[in-house]
């Protein structure tokens, strides 16, 4: 429970971060962008996306796991997983400037 709940206040802190504007670095792909590419980008829609994804995720690891409970992983795996893909999918459509 120690190490989930550790990552879980880094996803919060991060979150928090990228939120605030002030993570644009840890944003990945973003960071390594050309600025011709970096201009293609609504920046505040993706810092939404981005950092509300981590600030979401984060409470999944609060819930109780039992070893020998094996759905209750991968109810919370599934969860996550298709939460990113949302995420990913907006990310190159609504975050994207016309």
């Amino acid at each position: 429970m120690i190490v989930q709940s550790i990552i879980a206040a880094i996803l919060v802190v991060i979150g928090v971060i990228i939120l605030a504007g002030k993570g644009d670095m840890l944003i990945a792909g973003y960071n390594t962008a050309s600025e011709e590419e970096k201009e293609k980008v609504n920046i505040k829609r993706l810092r939404l996306l981005i950092g509300g994804l981590s600030v979401i995720i984060a409470p999944l690891f609060f819930i109780p796991n039992d070893e020998n409970d094996v759905s209750l992983g991968l109810t919370i795996t599934g969860i996550i997983v298709v939460l990113t893909i949302i995420v990913l999918v907006l990310a190159n459509t609504w975050a994207m400037k016309k």
